[in-house]
């Protein structure tokens, strides 16, 4: 059997399909080969068109099915992976009412924090785990607020992926771990949460189906698969949030567990046994893909928004033409600490691990007599690492101390820089492993259509290609570093 997965993203949308025996990829794209539109009409605000995502879908499983020549009646099932915290809305006949609004659109920050305050902060994060903050509940009352006549033609909320499984079966349904992630499940009565829903005045019918996140979660129509090339009836079978998945993808599962990634956003993800949570809401708990009442496993999440934009902006900038690799490359000539540089990545959107805050991005000690494009690149590179560590100072707080973390070898731990500096800085061995996100989710899909008997099975074929130890040696040039940089975010947060 073979199994396809998407990637549904804010830069591109990927496709992957695997033989479900041998778990090798037998073909992989994305699509565009630029980044996907974000459009921000405002300072602070990103939206997106959900009829984008669709058609590089299309696109990108067309050149799947190109490469791989496998016959679609023998794809056995989907999983999605999506982007986390966006919001799409739909009328009755299941047209798309305006552009998502999506992860990094901070402009209902404000909103949230006023129902965190008016709600109860105790009541709130005893329940949803979360303040109600910058999250998909958050957009739809920012829309019912400034677009009412949007919001009086909505029939439901959808996450990315919501929409994606709709496009395909007709169903629209969401998954509790998806709920959770708009801040719409209540962990205290392991139901919705109403308490949200009543505050912010919206009817309890606009919250999709419920379906388990493995498991049969529609069939492909007949249109659906004569537009997408594949055979009717093909069971959707997985669905979940990219940080999720791709703790999915790294078989990050169990209790202490740790997966980090850095593309599009920067994340940190690890697993609790127990409902815990950060009372100033900085980092953000959510119920991971194999959560129930009765067997808690919570996914803590830092984010860091200002990961790939940074590394992509410094590309265009300062990178003088250079490959992402010419620019590890010569951020690796340059010592440990950048000759004082110290670079902020914020600067794209309000960041939750600052309380929401917009401190923007900051470029601080440069001497214009010694430093060159190398020192910006990897000063830029150990910025968000240093991110990842004041987050992950928080997450220790609450449980989370990770002696390894799992990720896959693509985007910035492609970098010997980014991958050294973060395991140097938090003292835990990085494994890299040959994975990434629609890969994750077509295993998850064999795991909700059966095909694996369990995660254990699924995950067995799962392959480490390097591992990086900390260096005692950097230990204290590293630990200076960080405290010039935590300094200057000091100074950043008391303006």
């Amino acid at each position: 059997m073979f199994l396809l997965g998407f990637d549904i993203g804010s830069s591109s949308v990927k496709a992957s399909l695997i033989d479900g025996g041998t778990g090798e990829v037998s073909a992989s794209a994305f699509y565009p080969s630029k980044e996907m539109k974000i459009t921000a009409l405002q300072p602070g605000w990103a939206e997106q068109d959900p009829a984008m995502w669709w058609e590089n879908l299309k696109l990108a499983l067309a050149d799947v099915l190109s490469q791989s020549l496998v016959d679609p009646s023998r794809i056995g099932g989907i999983g999605i992976s999506y982007q986390m915290h966006g919001l799409v809305m739909v009328d009755r006949d299941y047209r798309v009412i305006r552009p998502s609004v999506i992860w990094c659109d901070s402009r209902a920050a404000a909103t949230g924090d006023a129902a965190f305050a008016a709600i109860g902060e105790e009541r709130c994060l005893s329940g949803m785990l979360n303040s109600p903050g910058n999250f998909t509940a958050s957009k739809l009352k920012w829309v019912k607020d400034h677009e009412s006549g949007n919001f009086a033609r909505l029939h439901k909320m959808m996450l990315p992926g919501d929409y994606i499984a709709m496009r395909m079966t007709g169903e629209i349904r969401t998954t509790i771990s998806g709920l959770s992630e708009a801040i719409l499940w209540d962990f205290s009565r392991n139901g919705i949460a109403t308490l949200l829903l009543d505050h912010y005045g919206f009817d309890s019918s606009i919250i999709p189906e419920l379906v388990p996140t493995f498991g049969e979660q529609g069939r492909l129509t007949p249109a659906a698969a004569a537009e997408l090339g594949l055979a009717p009836g093909t069971p959707v079978s997985y669905r979940a949030g990219d940080q999720p998945n791709n703790a999915l993808s790294l078989n990050v599962l169990n209790t202490g567990e740790v997966a980090t990634t850095a593309g599009t956003s920067g994340v940190v993800y690890g697993i609790s046994g127990e409902v815990r949570y950060d009372t100033a809401s900085r980092v953000n708990t959510f119920a991971h893909v194999n959560h129930s009442g009765e067997n808690p496993r919570l996914g803590v999440l830092l984010c860091i928004n200002g990961t790939g934009i940074l590394n992509s902006w410094m590309k265009n900038m300062v990178g003088g033409g250079l490959s992402y690799d010419g620019m590890n490359a010569l951020a690796a000539g340059v010592p440990v600490g950048s000759e004082g540089v110290s670079v902020l990545p914020f600067g794209n959107g309000a960041e939750r691990v600052l309380r929401n805050r917009e401190t923007g991005a900051i470029i601080s000690g440069l001497n214009f007599n010694i430093h060159h494009a190398g020192h910006l690149l990897r000063a830029s590179q150990e910025g968000i690492v240093f991110s990842f560590k004041y987050g992950m100072d928080i997450m220790e707080n609450i449980g989370i101390k990770p002696s390894v973390i799992r990720a896959g070898k693509a985007n910035m731990f492609l970098s010997p820089v980014f991958r050294e500096t973060l395991a140097g800085i938090t003292g835990a061995t990085i494994e890299l492993y040959n994975t990434d996100g629609a890969t994750g989710a077509a295993r998850g899909a064999g795991i909700g259509n059966g095909f694996y008997a369990s995660p254990e099975e699924a995950f067995r074929t799962l392959r480490k290609l390097d591992t990086v130890i900390p260096d005692p040696a950097l230990a204290e040039e590293l630990e200076e570093a960080y405290g010039r940089w935590l300094q200057l975010l000091k100074s950043r947060m008391e303006n």
